[in-house]
This record gives C-alpha cells, structure tokens and sequence, in this order.
C-alpha cells in the first residue's frame, strides 16, 4: 500500500503506531509494537559499529518486540545467512556476549536485500516488497545509514515500490547537506514522500546519557535556574576533542570539514539545551520550539568578523603520526584537501534577555591531546572575595569518555594555621552512582525511532536554522586566500584558538577530573 507524496497525515493516523500523542519523556522509549527495520547501508561502517551493536543490546535488555525484524540493505549480493555471519564474526567479538541463546535470537532477526539505488535493475525493490508483504499493519522504519544524496532517492523508489505506508517512518544520518541550500533540497525531497512527523532527523550527542541529565539537572532542581543566566554566568565552553585523525575518511573530510561535520549539528545541539528556556511541557514539541528559538538567537558572523570570532586549523605530522594531507585518501592530495579545517573554534553569543553578554566557546578538532567531549558552565567570581585564593565555581559536563557531572566547589584543605582554599569537585559518575552499564545513544534513539518518539530528533526548521547561522562562516572560509592554521598532531590546536579566549582573559578548560 503507497501514499501520495505530500501526504497530509492525520492524528488520528499517526497516533497509536507512532507511540501514541500523549507528551513524551526524555527516557528511553519502549517499543510497543513489533517493526521491521530496515537499514539502508546496512553492511556499512554506522551499521556493523553502532547500529547493529545497539540493535542487539535492546533485545538483550528484552526492549524489542518479539516479532521485529531488522532487514539490512547493501550493494553487496550477500544471502540472510551471509550477512548473519559476517554479524557474528565482527559484531559479536565486539559487544562480548556470552548469552548464546540471546544471540542466537538476536541473528534469526536479521536479513538481507541486495539494493542499488538509481539502478534500472528493480530486482532489489521487489525482494524487499516480497520481504514485508502481508507486514502492512506493522510499523515499518527505513534508516538511511548512507550519504545524504540517496535521501531523496531512496525515498522516492520507496514509493514508487509502494513499500510507504501511515505506519512508516524515515531516519536521515548526518550530514544533512553542505549548507543551507542542499539542505532544504533534502528537506524537498523526503518531504514530497514523508510527512514532517514521519521524518527522524538524528543526531547521536542527543542520545547520550549526559545530554538527558542536562535536562534533569536543569529542569528537576530548583536551586540552579536562579544562576542560570549572565548574572552568574561568565562564559560556557562545549569541547568535542578526539584523538583521531581521518584514515580512511580523508574523501569524505576533504568536501565536509570539522565545521559542517561536527560545529553545525553536534556543538549547536549541545549548545541550545545549555541556553534554551524552560519548555511549558516536557513533550515531544516543546523541547524543539525552544531549541529553534535559540538559533534564531544566535548573532550572525559576518564578514571579517570570522577573522575575529573563528579561528580554523589543519594537523600537520606529530609524533609517530601523518599530517593531514598525507593521510590515506581515494584522490590524490589536492587544493581543496589543504584549504580544509580539521579543528574549529567559535565564539558565540545568545543575544536574548537571559545569555545577553555571555560568550559560547566551542571547539572540536582532530588530532589532540585526548579524546573528550564537555561541556563547562564558568561561574564567576564571588561579589567580594574574602579568601585570598578562590576560584570561581565550575560546573562540568562530561559526555565522554566517562559520562558523569562535576561540581567544583571552593573548599578549605584540612589543617591548622592559615585558610588554604583549592577546588574540589562534587562527582556523579553515572557508572560508579547508578553500578549498570550506561546505554550507548544509539541505544535510546533507536527505541525511540521503534515508538515514534521524536523529541531528540531535529525538526526541519533546526536543521536549516543552524545551516543559516553556519552558512557565513563556510563562505568566508572557502572564499579567503589564507589557509587553516597548522597546528601538530597531539597537540592542543592552533595557537588562534587560545588567542579567541586569551583576549578576554579567559583559558580553555584542560583539567581531568
């Protein structure tokens, strides 16, 4: 059974498969109904590193329907029985399961369905169409686990194969195009076959156990919305920093950047739910009107003040390691490939009566020191100091590699004579406090997916208000005759990214906790 594109759906439609319309929890979403998921590019890196792993974890932790089926899609001519054993030899080793059975009813879930998409051989199309006949009355979940120019496409021969029902629903990966412009196209083009509420934009960061306590501790204890503003506030810094370089990735960095493949969607995400307002209600559409309102907030960069307010480096050879430009790629080293930023640190401003003054620093490169991903709310100094040597309180967000909350509070270190102060951080490590493993964010994004649960995904006005807020950035980059900043694998980034804080002042937060 097809829809017509632009299909208006109902409520009333929509409501029971897609997890009813009652408001929504930013827990984890349990499925209630049984699905087929089906994985587009499910042979590729996503899927057998993230995907599948989390796919397996749900059902291990019994949050699957008995019934749902995953159903990967690929290029690669492989039976249900090859695919089941290329999962058992890379998946398994990986999510170390020693619950044969569990496994065992894990793997008699999946299939697969050779499919090119673009290609005149239908062949592909009407094996998944024999796959989910009679399966109508399920809910059926197309993830598009590939690069955002099959978006379209796919979605269109998804109709056209008559596979798109009330019941569907599509998740786009990142990237969602290289600007605003190839955005809304894709936004066009999924919106003639999807309604908005069938579409699931993802952004993993969302997902992650961190994020959600962001919204707990912001919206579930009363004492901290009081300083939760410029008065208290000096500045916030969101760091996403890794160790890696892009071995084997250096095609698709060449044409993205850390600018489009991590600042516009993962640190403006982080950065909305550090500045969005309190949500009337805790459902599915309050949260996203609230992050909308705080793009449309942000104070554009323009012009040369990119110079002044973002600063773009490039790793070169570091100790035991290649620079940029000479690691592994499809085409040979070329102009693009030196023009392209492997780190990226912005100063923004939230200009609304709450963030007014309150610089928003945030950084991400390839190549440093160590892996981590942060978020830090600066206090300022106490009115009137009366202790030589106190610091200004600092509230820390660890997203990885351990999840937790610090509180660093000024304290007296023990002894007698005079007052000796240092910082002392207040700890929740989310593994030690709660003794259980904590859930990968694919985990929680892939249940909610399963019951139509789309508060942590991205709506279409988002996207396309990040892209516009971006946008500028990209344009002066690409049209400037200076390059991106070198900068030494391991080591902490360009010299400009400290400049960015030192002219205020200010430092970047390096301390381990």
């Amino acid at each position: 059974m097809s829809v017509s594109p632009r299909n208006p759906l109902a409520a009333s439609e929509i409501g029971a498969p897609m997890g009813d319309l009652a408001p929504s929890t930013v827990t984890s979403t349990p499925q209630r109904h049984a699905a087929d998921l089906i994985v587009f590019g499910g042979t590729g890196d996503l899927s057998m590193r993230k995907l599948i792993p989390a796919l397996y974890h749900c059902d291990r932790d019994g949050r699957l329907a008995d019934e749902t089926r995953i159903i990967a899609m690929s290029r690669g001519g492989l039976t249900d029985a090859d695919f089941r054993g290329k999962v058992d030899a890379e998946v398994r080793p990986a999510v170390h399961g020693d619950d044969d059975e569990g496994w065992q009813r894990f793997l008699r879930r999946l299939h697969h369905v050779s499919l090119d998409v673009g290609s005149s051989d239908r062949g592909g199309w009407s094996a998944l169409t024999h796959l989910l006949a009679g399966y109508e009355d399920r809910d059926r979940v197309f993830y598009l686990a590939s690069p955002p120019m099959t978006f379209g496409p796919f979605c269109r021969e998804a109709h056209e194969a008559g596979l798109v029902t009330p019941r569907s629903r599509v998740v786009l990966e990142k990237p969602l195009g290289r600007d605003l412009v190839s955005a809304q196209a894709i936004n066009d083009e999924v919106g003639e076959i999807f309604d908005e509420r069938q579409i699931f934009r993802i952004d993993h960061y969302l997902g992650k156990e961190t994020v959600q306590n962001l919204l707990v501790l912001r919206f579930a204890n009363a004492f901290l919305e009081p300083v939760w503003n410029s008065l208290w506030i000096d500045h916030v810094q969101i760091t996403v920093a890794e160790t890696v370089g892009t071995p084997g990735r250096r095609g698709y960095y060449d044409h993205a950047g850390a600018l489009r493949d991590m600042v516009q969607n993962h640190l403006l995400q982080l950065l909305c739910l550090v500045a969005m307002e309190p949500p009337s209600r805790n459902d599915r559409e309050s949260i996203r009107d609230e992050k909308v309102k705080v793009l449309q907030s942000l104070r554009p960069i323009v012009g040369s003040e990119v110079d002044r307010f973002a600063v773009r480096g490039q790793y070169t050879a570091g100790e035991g390691v290649p620079g940029y430009l000479d690691e592994p790629a499809s085409t040979p080293t070329t102009d693009i490939s030196h023009r392209v930023e492997t780190y990226a640190a912005i100063r923004a401003e939230v200009k609304n009566w709450r963030w007014a003054g309150v610089p928003f620093y945030l950084r991400t490169g390839k190549r440093l020191p160590d892996r981590r991903s942060e978020i830090v709310i600066q206090f300022k100094d106490v009115p009137h100091a009366i202790f030589p040597g106190a610091a200004p309180n600092r509230l820390v967000l660890r997203l990885q590699p351990s999840e937790g909350i610090h509180l660093l509070l000024m304290a007296k270190e023990p002894g007698a004579g005079e007052v000796a102060l240092r910082p002392v951080p207040l700890s929740l490590s989310f593994a030690e406090t709660f003794q259980s493993r904590v859930p990968d964010a694919y985990e929680r994004l892939l249940m909610d997916v399963l019951a139509g649960n789309p508060t942590l995904f991205m709506r279409r006005d988002e996207v396309e208000a990040a892209w516009r807020w971006i946008d500028p950035i990209i344009e002066n980059w690409e049209g400037s005759e200076s390059l991106p900043e070198p900068y030494p694998a391991g080591t902490a980034g360009p010299a400009g990214a400290h400049e960015l804080l030192a002219r205020s002042g200010r430092t970047w937060h390096e301390e381990e906790l």
